[in-house]
């Protein structure tokens, strides 16, 4: 066995088929989008490569391809967090322990080189792709979420990896009955009075600039959260082009005082992997027109992000946010995956059990000193 840098385009292509050959017969795996993933490391494609140095690696046994794994710092991340931190993520694997000290070590030194003190992940280089599944393995992984088989775990561990955080799922399902607490309702109409303030969809004919709002409003929001570190403009309009292919309008707000400044802002995305599902990572020749037909129909959503400036935090402007979430996109059909909030986040997690949600997962991202 041994591990090697990928070096070329072939090595590439390796490192990004992988994924769909070890989960091949699992039936819970939904295949992402080939060009898609193949865009995560192309430059030209992903402008969050414009502020990380990175490695990939490829474990290879008599020929084969049975492990990959990629090395990162990220400028920015640094900067924000002030502490010598590297990143690691794409881990996948066989079920072998050689296997999974090889590709960790190959990380773990090549972060060192790097002059990091501390490794983390796993972390990908799309936005908010972070951790393990360490509970609730079922139901398939809604968009953009991680998947993995429960060994990951044990591989992370007994290379001497311990939890960093923990990163937690819930779920409000219609179809189950749920319904917003009268006295949230209640709540909410009062806020909107005292406050004045207003939540409005996205406009679809100037949507990069709404994503522009929405990205300086998470700056701001949620810096001090866990994990967090800016998005830039660069990256926000790749997002906005990205998101205006999917989006339902509807399921991306944001909060406004009376005078039109915004203070907040909620994010939510169709599931397209209901749509994905049995194509293999392939849209021709007929996955496009499954999305063309399924997208306006879905009705289950993730929320994906959500935030309040600072000077409204404790004035029950999130809880808002969730309740005109939910009333946008309601059906009797409707299924929301929250996701995700971290564990020490209490002022999130409190106003969220409030709110009469369920536990649905839980991911779990691991760091050690190297």
């Amino acid at each position: 066995m041994e591990i090697l840098p990928v070096k070329d385009k072939r090595d590439l292509q390796a490192f990004i088929d992988l994924p769909y050959q070890l989960y091949r017969k699992d039936k819970l795996w939904i295949a992402p989008l080939r060009a898609e993933q193949k865009a995560q490391y192309d430059l030209a494609k992903n402008p969050m490569l414009d502020h990380c140095q990175y490695a990939l690696f490829l474990a290879r046994r008599e020929g084969r391809v049975v492990g990959r794994i990629s090395a990162f710092n990220d400028r920015l991340a640094l900067e924000h967090w002030q502490q010598p931190i590297g990143l690691f993520g794409s881990f996948e694997c066989i079920k072998d322990a050689e296997v999974a000290q090889g590709l960790l070590g190959a990380a773990r030194d090549w972060l060192r080189e790097q002059g990091m003190q501390v490794m983390r992940g796993p972390w990908s280089f799309a936005s908010q792709e972070w951790g393990l599944v360490v509970e609730g393995f079922e139901p398939a992984p809604v968009i953009l979420a991680p998947y993995n088989p429960p060994y990951y775990n044990d591989m992370l561990t007994a290379f001497g990896m311990a939890k960093a955080n923990d990163l937690l799922v819930y779920i409000i399902d219609a179809r189950e009955g749920y319904r917003v607490p009268e006295r949230i309702l209640l709540l909410t109409d009062k806020v909107r009075q005292r406050y004045k303030v207003r939540v409005r969809p996205v406009n679809m004919q100037r949507l990069e600039e709404d994503v522009l709002t929405i990205t300086r409003l998470a700056n701001e929001s949620i810096s001090d959260n866990w994990g967090f570190y800016p998005v830039t403009e660069t990256e926000a309009r790749a997002m906005a082009r990205d998101m205006r292919k999917i989006v339902h309008p509807r399921a991306l707000l944001i909060a406004e005082e009376e005078s039109g400044r915004p203070i907040g802002f909620a994010m939510s995305l169709p599931d397209v992997n209901l749509l994905l599902k049995g194509l293999n990572g392939r849209l021709f020749p007929f996955g496009w027109l499954k999305l063309l037909t399924g997208l306006p129909r879905l009705t289950q959503y993730r929320m994906w992000a959500l935030g309040v400036i600072p000077e409204y935090h404790g004035r029950a402007i999130d809880t808002l946010l969730y309740q005109a979430t939910y009333e946008a996109i309601y059906s009797d059909k409707l299924r929301l995956e929250i996701n995700y909030v971290v564990e020490d986040n209490d002022r999130m997690n409190n106003a969220l059990l409030k709110l009469g949600v369920k536990n649905l997962r839980r991911y779990r991202v691991y760091e050690m000193g190297i």
